[in-house]
């Protein structure tokens, strides 16, 4: 009786373990085993003899830090995070305004036809980032894009938007266009959380929908913000598909635009997957630090409120 107790005890204090398992295995697999193979290939180099014929000629070894003080030394890296930096900050606060108005304007008791709009707003996330950008892409198009002929038949300017300042505006344009659904039903859920009797209170107090929602809905969906704009800057940051897609479209748009595609141009395009490596451990540790000192200052300051 004990030993058949004990194995029951032993199989109730191992069930969290076992469940967790399966999902242990594929966190190393596809997760951890590729991080540290990408920093183990960051610390190494490959050493020619010779000419670099025949079996030895060329060898793995050891470099230290050399790969990752020549990625910050990089010109072609700084620019990528410069320009990438540009795009940023247009990108996100548009996104996340737009959002944020649409939310507000579903949540709202006169909307009309709310799940259509609702849809109407998410289905570009739907769409893949790459189909999203070629579509944009042959918009931006003189020769092909219908907004060009308008304006021609119109007599006004035809910007090329695939050229100079304006290429950030186009590239920002498909990132706002794919994210803010997302972003927006984010944001709508947590609004649809919110109990009716804080805003009857409210009413009762004499407040008007823009004080509602000024002083007591953007207030209390604060958390679902912090959580859109770091999903945000994560993705800013690792943004590959629109440039990438444009380039064939446009010479202003070159093979290291962003910190990704320096990578992708010296890993396959360069061959030096070493170096690729250490520039791709330095991205995802500013990605991890600046998403890091993000969530630590919000919640220092939500905190701070809480206390008031």
């Amino acid at each position: 009786m004990k030993s058949t107790a004990r194995r029951q005890s032993y199989g109730v204090k191992g069930a969290p373990y076992a469940f967790l398992l399966p999902a242990t295995i594929l966190f190393a697999l596809f997760f951890a085993l590729p991080i540290g193979y990408a920093i183990w290939l960051s610390l190494h180099k490959v050493k020619v003899s010779g000419l670099g014929l025949g079996s030895g000629a060329r060898r793995e070894v050891w470099a230290g830090l050399e790969n990752y003080t020549d990625a910050l030394t990089d010109s072609e890296l700084v620019n990528g995070a410069l320009r990438v930096l540009g795009y940023g900050c247009i990108v996100v606060p548009v996104m996340l305004g737009l959002a944020l108005l649409f939310a507000l304007m579903l949540d709202s008791e006169n909307v009309r036809l709310a799940p259509f709009t609702r849809l109407a707003i998410f289905l570009p996330y739907a769409i893949p980032g790459v189909v999203a950008a070629l579509l944009w892409g042959f918009l931006y198009l003189p020769d092909v894009s219908p907004f060009y002929f308008v304006l021609d038949k119109l007599g006004l300017p035809q910007p090329d938007l695939l050229d100079g300042g304006p290429l950030y505006l186009a590239l920002s344009n498909i990132a706002v266009w794919g994210g803010t659904g997302f972003n927006m039903i984010v944001i709508y859920t947590s609004l649809q959380a919110i109990p009716a009797e804080v805003y009857e209170a409210a009413k009762l107090d004499g407040a008007t929908p823009v004080q509602i929602a000024l002083r007591i809905k953007i207030p209390m969906v604060a958390p679902s913000l912090v959580l859109t704009f770091f999903f945000s800057i994560i993705a800013t940051l690792q943004v590959f598909n629109e440039p990438t897609t444009l380039k064939p479209l446009t010479n202003s748009v070159s093979t290291t635009w962003s910190p990704l595609m320096n990578v992708h141009r010296d890993a396959f395009g360069e061959g030096d997957v070493y170096g690729a490596a250490a520039q791709a451990v330095i991205i995802a540790f500013a990605t991890l630090l600046l998403s890091f000192g993000f969530l630590r200052a919000a919640n220092r300051r939500q905190k701070q409120e809480a206390a008031r």
